[in-house]
């Protein structure tokens, strides 16, 4: 473990690492540059927990599969398979289909870009993204669906903060281009929806403008500036406590060693004190298949 070892060459930011910084920068070095791998939980049940990430990760791949022209029926059987060994992941996963399935956010003739990857440079490293899919209509407008597998659906106050909401915009406007057949994208051509499985009927729709692309511009221009200038006792913990319990290098700051529960994260979600921790629903989008 390389104690002194700043960000390194060739480093890639993303909305994952980035919302580590801004959330505790000492988590976000000991994930990111340490790259240390410390064996605890995030939450309690673990094996509940697990399940449902699995479950996420299990749903985003059925839906990738469905939009590269997968027949549904040979999908479906997919989840009869996955509930003969798990009954409520199962129930579930039929559930989240079914609303998926009768989802009306597909325009037709809109071109489907599925599972894409932008990227721009950022300083001397670059600023990335995967987004699930990439709706472009026949006026060349972009729409950016982000399936969210959340229990309860988070309010917009803290989906507009996130750090996914300004970087997927941000890089398709600065580097889609060739997903259109415009001379360059703008702005106000842009909008993200936040698309939850359980709530399949109160989407969370943000339109993109020139003023929030400026901002957007500048703030992650400033933000991965002040992290590549830190050095390597520059990263301090996060002044929020409740963080920690849902955080895998709790017992390594010092701060516990009882991961949080479920349950207690599920109820903060109606005062969004722990909706800063999300349990890695997130970085689904991010995980290769």
């Amino acid at each position: 473990m390389q104690k002194n070892k700043t960000i390194p060459p060739g480093f890639q930011f993303s909305q994952s690492s980035l919302q580590d910084f801004v959330d505790c920068p000492r988590r976000f070095q000991l994930r990111y540059i340490w790259e240390l791998a410390w064996p605890a939980l995030q939450a309690e049940p673990a094996l509940e927990n697990e399940g449902f990430l699995r479950r996420g990760v299990f749903f985003h791949h059925m839906v990738h599969q469905h939009l590269l022209g997968i027949p549904e029926e040979r999908l479906a059987i997919m989840i009869n398979v996955y509930e003969e060994s798990d009954t409520q992941a199962g129930q579930d996963l039929a559930r989240w289909w079914e609303n998926y399935l009768a989802w009306k956010g597909r325009e037709e003739g809109s071109t489907l870009h599925p599972e894409i990857s932008l990227s721009v440079p950022q300083g001397e490293y670059r600023l990335v993204a995967k987004y699930d899919l990439i709706l472009v209509n026949d006026h060349e407008y972009l729409t950016i669906v982000d399936w969210k597998t959340s229990r309860k659906r988070p309010k917009s106050r803290w989906l507009k903060e996130r750090l996914q909401s300004k970087i997927y915009p941000y890089l398709l406007v600065s580097a889609g281009v060739h997903l259109t057949n415009a001379e360059k994208i703008k702005p106000e051509m842009v909008e993200m929806i936040y698309w939850f499985t359980d709530f399949p009927k109160e989407p969370e729709r943000f339109v993109y403008s020139p003023d929030r692309f400026l901002e957007d511009q500048a703030y992650l221009s400033d933000l991965v500036a002040e992290i590549t200038r830190l050095g390597p006792d520059d990263f301090p913990l996060t002044s929020r406590i409740e963080r920690c319990n849902y955080c895998i290098y709790r017992s390594f700051c010092n701060r516990g060693i009882r991961a949080g529960s479920l349950d207690e994260l599920e109820d903060s979600l109606e005062t969004e004190i722990c909706m800063d921790i999300v349990l890695d629903f997130e970085q689904i989008g991010e995980i290769e298949y």
